[in-house]
């Protein structure tokens, strides 16, 4: 007899265990770790799905009072072992259940059928179709006889061909020219005259041209630089030291190119290679890049795919038919059974967060998986996140630099900085300085191409004084407070760490001025001034908003590589790894936008930010400049990025995260509970922060999030700081084990580290 340890697919943490069922023989020959099955649960035996763990021939309980699978969900895919394991170190790690978890690391849930291709072949002589056509024309059989006459017309083509390479027709293309439908031509395949050919093949929804292919005696070759990268990591891979590498290369250094010759090694090894890009913005010109290079050794695997597209890639992947996986942070589960390596390129970006359960970081699970399956992991960036170069300092990362643009005449842009405050005084109230104002004039007049950057996303209420740029913070954690509405008339300034809170200014604490107020605007709202300032721009915009449908990102990306505008205004989707020779100016229209969120790591986001926007200028022959208008010109973030200092602002960001306990040098358990009831919430919330206050730990919280109600729900955040990361992970067992005994119902709480 079999038996299966399963775990049930509910969100719920008092189900998150599993239960062992009794495997009926008549499917033993088919269950697997992995398998997902419908079961029997609970005490009225409502059937529920879940995923087996563990099999075996020995039960843990009475077997008499074990209930058996009711079968297996048809048409769902079994995730590897390996997988399961990745899905248990990312519950034990981030505080997830295994349930949620699961899912995660699974890219595709469901079986979907193949695409079938169809070929109509001619089996018939010239005479055999004349003939059937006539008896069609006099029966009336119309839709016969427009498909016998495309069918005459392709046989008459093929007459001068060999006669053993029977003419033949793909269906897509006869149903376009005669309009039939496959009905009609089971009929005529029915009389002998043709045969129908069916071959399962694989869709493919890829727009990336392969232009000339890249090759070592033209654009790859290396130069001093990039060749000793490639070695000493190809070395360290061969000697089994299989520790993490870091390249930090300034923009334009030609990381790519690394990346494609150390995969070029790993291929000769034999061995497959997930890449990881954290945008799907991204996907268009790297996927180029590595098409060129690899052909269809290299795959995509992304959320805009199809549900077919995706599944297809999966068992691409599965079946060794790529090599090759490219794209953002669930690439990184693709099931490859001789992975060697995982390039995981800007590391630094936000986006490789998951920031609904589980709440995992990609670059610790990319470390796990690497480590797991003794392959090797690559890291990349022009401006590191402090996270990983505090790892380099402390030996546990290798550090590689690139220090030179990889095209000697490609320069790093002239960078300027527009203090607005100056502006202000000079009654310039546009949302374009002086001098981003003129040299866009000047760019339009040489037919050069601009790009403008604002940073939407980065808008979080923040308050600051115009005349001097100075911004409300917290006095207890370093951030800026956020701006609270009530009724639609601003009320108070508070703190989303530890919930301090004092009333809205009337005037600027530090000059007076009474030019004091919130801070933001949209991609939309500039699109419509430069249309307004310069009528003759053609304008691209790329945010959120363009990009909602499939290949948006790639249509948008190549009209302005094709130079169809002289203009693209975005958010941070535009200043991420794009490569645009024409580019000579890069406006970064409000810095402090980022600068003044209501998070630790603004400083660190605003640094990255600048720094890569200002990358996308002078990448080709023609000199760039760079643009940041800022309130606050004298924040390190802003004048180190200016300087493309990554050391300063490491140094001076250090020795502000150490005074303040933050990470990298401390850890920070993020508690959200979430709930219905306002009043319960609250209350269970403080008891949770009581408990914690308790151990080994500094408490910040309860307080409301930033955002305090989303479809009705609750939600109060605990933040609580120790340099022990196994020790923070230890408390969310414990609090998971005080609400189990209390039995609390109708609150949830999730945890991040």
């Amino acid at each position: 007899m079999l038996f299966a340890d399963i775990v049930v697919d509910i969100s719920a943490k008092e189900l998150d265990r599993p239960f062992q069922y009794r495997v009926p023989e008549s499917i033993e020959g088919d269950i697997d770790i992995g398998s997902r099955v419908e079961i029997p649960f609970g005490k009225g035996n409502t059937l529920k799905e879940g995923y087996v763990i563990n099999l075996s021939h020995t039960p843990s309980f009475d077997e008499n009072k074990l209930k058996d699978i009711k079968g297996i969900v048809k048409r769902s895919l079994t995730p590897e072992e390996r997988l399961l394991r990745t899905a248990n170190w990312i519950r034990n790690r981030c505080g997830s259940n295994l349930s949620d978890a699961i899912k995660a690391v699974m890219p595709v849930k469901m079986e979907i059928k193949q695409k079938d291709e169809r070929t109509i072949i001619i089996d018939a002589s010239k005479e055999e179709l004349e003939e059937a056509l006539n008896t069609a024309v006099k029966r009336h059989y119309t839709a016969q006889e427009k498909c016998l006459r495309t069918l005459i017309d392709i046989n008459n083509n093929h007459a001068s061909e060999n006669e053993k390479n029977l003419p033949h027709i793909k269906y897509d293309e006869i149903k376009n020219i005669s309009g039939i439908d496959m009905s009609v031509l089971r009929a005529l395949e029915k009389k002998k005259l043709i045969r129908i050919d069916t071959k399962s093949v694989f869709r493919d929804s890829s727009s990336y041209i392969i232009e000339e292919k890249i090759n070592s005696e033209s654009e790859l070759v290396l130069n001093e630089g990039q060749k000793k990268i490639v070695d000493d990591i190809i070395e360290s891979y061969d000697n089994k030291d299989l520790k993490p590498h870091l390249i930090h290369g300034i923009t334009g250094s030609g990381k790519t190119f690394v990346y494609i010759k150390i995969i070029e090694e790993m291929l000769k090894r034999g061995k497959q290679v997930i890449v990881l890009i954290p945008e799907i913005a991204l996907t268009y010109q790297t996927v180029k890049r590595f098409k060129n290079a690899f052909g269809d050794r290299c795959e995509t695997l992304h959320s805009k795919l199809s549900h077919g597209e995706r599944y297809d890639r999966y068992i691409k992947a599965k079946n060794g038919l790529v090599d090759i996986m490219i794209g953002p942070r669930s690439a990184l589960f693709t099931p490859f059974e001789n992975l060697g390596m995982i390039v995981m390129d800007e590391e630094h970006e936000t986006s490789y967060r998951n920031d609904y359960p589980p709440k995992y970081h990609a670059r610790h699970v990319a470390e796990f998986i690497a480590h797991d399956t003794k392959s090797l992991l690559v890291l990349g960036s022009a401006t590191p996140s402090l996270e990983a170069y505090y790892r380099c300092k402390q030996g546990q990362i290798k550090l590689h630099e690139l220090k030179e643009r990889a095209v000697p005449e490609a320069k790093l842009p002239r960078v300027h900085i527009t203090d607005l405050r100056e502006e202000l005084k000079k009654n310039n109230r546009s949302i374009f300085g002086s001098l981003l104002y003129n040299l866009i004039k000047d760019r339009l007049r040489k037919k050069e191409q601009i790009m403008l950057f604002i940073n939407r996303r980065g808008y979080s209420g923040f308050v600051s004084c115009r005349s001097c740029g100075a911004v409300e913070e917290c006095p207890n954690c370093s951030v800026s407070l956020k701006a609270h509405v009530d009724e639609g008339k601003l009320r108070l300034l508070k703190c989303h760490y530890c919930g301090f809170e004092k009333a809205f200014p009337r005037k600027c604490s530090v000059c007076g001025s009474n030019i004091i107020g919130t801070f933001g605007t949209g991609t939309q709202k500039v699109e419509e001034m430069i249309h307004k300032a310069f009528p003759e721009a053609r304008v691209l915009r790329m945010d959120r908003d363009t990009t909602g449908t499939k290949g948006s990102h790639d249509e948008i990306l190549k009209k302005f590589g094709a130079h169809e505008a002289d203009i693209l205004v975005g958010t941070q989707m535009i200043v991420k790894g794009h490569d645009f020779s024409h580019v000579t100016l890069m406006g970064i229209l409000a810095a402090d936008m980022s600068l003044n969120v209501s998070d630790y790591e603004a400083y660190e986001r605003t640094f990255e930010l600048l720094v890569q926007a200002s990358g996308r200028a002078g990448r080709g022959d023609e000199a760039g400049d760079v643009v940041i208008q800022t309130y606050q010109p004298e924040n390190p973030a802003v004048f180190l990025a200016v300087k493309n200092d990554y050391e300063a602002f490491y140094e001076s960001e250090i020795v502000r995260r150490k005074s303040l306990h933050y990470p990298p040098v401390s850890h920070i358990l993020e508690v959200l509970c979430l709930g219905k009831d306002e009043a319960e919430l609250k209350e269970e919330s403080k008891y949770i922060a009581d408990i914690l206050k308790k151990k080994e730990a500094h408490v910040l919280g309860p307080t409301q999030d930033v955002v305090y109600k989303v479809n009705n729900t609750y939600r109060y955040k605990i933040y609580v700081k120790s340099p022990n990361d196994k020790l923070l992970m230890s408390y969310a067992d414990i609090i998971r084990e005080d609400m189990k005994k209390r039995m609390v119902k109708g609150i949830i709480v999730q945890f991040k580290l």
